[in-house]
């Protein structure tokens, strides 16, 4: 074991070593046709940075947000609840498998076969449901890799399903042309996994180390941290190269279009680092174009890069395109568990698109790979509404306002605060979304009167222009309607569509 770690280490810091010099070595003549500059690991530098119309078009994205944790089907962070003696996952382990100290997390990685996973055909799934690109699970704070990687032995293709999980994701999105993304939480595991280094406080078992203090699996639990060590993103410096290591191993392997770090950018310049070769690299990938988009969830991108608000969104407008992340139930399988509905996240998915925002979604599968029935029945109600609406969702743009209505007064608090992701809408609330001169209201509860929307009205300072005519999407019913001054009065269609999130086209007189 000492011979591999010191195979490792030295493996390491060659990859380190080998990207610092890549991140300062001055840009290829192609790349300096199109990109005027390379980036370096300085957040000045990154202001250069500008936004991929791909992103700022796509609105959708779906997320699978999984591995061995589902083995359980006992929700989020098994790995590390399995060792804190008063969390249910713990008497639920202790009861299941045995006792921490000999049957730990790395003998529930082995239960995991994904022996239904079938990545093509829910690839052409989510394509029918409307997402425009794709994101893999990378790594988890478990540490556990689902990429083919050469410096980690705890990985997808030596353990569990035996398959390089990331590079078939890769190969099903690019085969039905969906952009490709790859999230990564390893940065926050170093800390994040120290209880599987302690031991029970009370009973039987009291003061018995459980497996993570067995040196034999350190490169799984990771080494012991400091006693002050103990925040979100560890202060180590061999733990922050270990990550610089295995992200940019990641990146090399697969030159993801996104690649999401659930926190702040880590590490510092560590990090920044990385960033720099992220960009670069795609820089050369693309012929000079940069295409790539780094999110993370920074309060402040400044155009730096995307900022992810997780299970949350903006109160208003954003200058800068974001991104929500979030899932239509627990980020891994949980027996029982309550799902959203597909009306939920169609109204979410309008609401964020309309403050310049992006859904990225992750839909719940089960240990085995392949997804319930009521999951599927919640995709199919998302896939009968994109085709018909998707035109006033891709490629749209934010309005003067992103809406109005009586959920305007409900603020938004962001991250994990204030109105979350599923919040009660009335007929009156609507949400703009705009495509040069045409304007898309939706009407985010399918209306039982008639709709009145008072941004348009021939009084309101938001409008200087005359309405020349409005339609149903996925309708061929000539409307009735008028524009006053108090309003844009439509007229409730004799015949509205089955979904519960109508949208309305409106064009205006040149």
């Amino acid at each position: 074991m000492k011979t591999n770690r010191l195979f490792i280490s030295v493996l390491v810091f060659i990859v380190v070593a080998a990207f610092a010099v890549s991140c300062t070595s001055k840009p290829a003549k192609q790349e300096q046709t199109l990109f005027t500059a390379s980036f370096k690991p300085e957040l000045e530098s990154f202001k250069q940075y500008i936004y991929p119309e791909w992103f700022r078009d796509a609105k959708f994205g779906i997320w699978a947000h999984w591995g061995p944790q589902a083995v359980p089907r006992q929700g989020d962070w098994y790995a590390r609840r399995m060792y804190l003696e008063k969390d249910p996952a713990y008497k639920y382990h202790l009861e299941h498998y045995g006792h921490p100290s000999k049957f730990g997390y790395k003998d529930i990685i082995p239960l995991w076969k994904a022996e239904k996973w079938d990545p093509e055909k829910l690839m052409a799934l989510y394509k029918r449901v409307g997402a425009k690109y794709f994101v893999s699970m990378a790594t988890h704070h478990d540490n556990f890799f689902l990429w083919d990687s050469k410096i980690h032995r705890w990985n997808a293709v030596n353990m569990g399903p035996m398959k390089d999980v990331v590079g078939l994701w890769q190969q099903a999105a690019k085969k039905e042309g969906l952009r490709f993304g790859l999230s990564e939480h390893l940065g926050a595991s170093y800390t994040w996994f120290q209880p599987s280094h302690g031991a029970d406080k009370t009973g039987p078992m009291k003061g018995v180390l459980y497996d993570g203090a067995n040196p034999e699996y350190q490169d799984l639990y990771h080494p012991k941290t400091a006693s002050e060590d103990v925040q979100w993103l560890t202060k180590d410096s061999t733990n922050k190269q270990n990550w610089l290591a295995c992200i940019t191993e990641l990146i090399d392997m697969y030159h993801p279009d996104l690649l999401y770090s659930d926190g702040e950018l880590p590490f510092e310049e560590v990090g920044r680092t990385m960033l720099a070769h992220y960009y670069n690299q795609d820089i050369l990938k693309n012929g000079g174009n940069l295409e790539a988009v780094y999110t993370c969830k920074h309060l402040i991108s400044e155009g730096r890069w995307v900022r992810d608000i997780e299970r949350g969104a903006m109160d208003s407008i954003s200058v800068d395109p974001w991104q929500t992340d979030t899932s239509i139930g627990d980020w891994y399988y949980r027996t029982g568990q309550k799902y959203m509905t597909g009306t939920e996240v169609i109204q979410m998915l309008v609401d964020i698109v309309s403050k310049n925002g992006n859904l990225l979604l992750n839909v719940v599968q089960t240990p085995e790979g392949d997804l319930e029935p009521d999951v599927l029945a919640i995709l199919d109600e998302i896939a009968a509404w994109t085709p018909v609406n998707g035109e006033g969702i891709y490629g749209t743009r934010p309005w003067k306002v992103f809406g109005e209505g009586p959920s305007m007064k409900k603020q938004e608090k962001g991250t994990f605060g204030g109105v979350k992701d599923v919040r009660p809408y009335e007929a009156s609330d609507i949400r703009f979304t705009s495509k040069g001169d045409t304007l898309y209201a939706f009407c985010m509860v399918s209306p039982t009167d008639d709709i009145i929307i008072s941004s348009l009205g021939k009084n309101s300072t938001l409008v200087n222009k005359i309405v020349k005519s409005v339609s149903l999407l996925g309708s061929n019913e000539n409307l009735q309607w008028k524009q006053e001054g108090s309003g844009l009065i439509i007229s409730k269609p004799v015949k509205l569509p089955s979904w519960q999130v109508p949208g309305f086209k409106i064009e205006f007189k040149k």
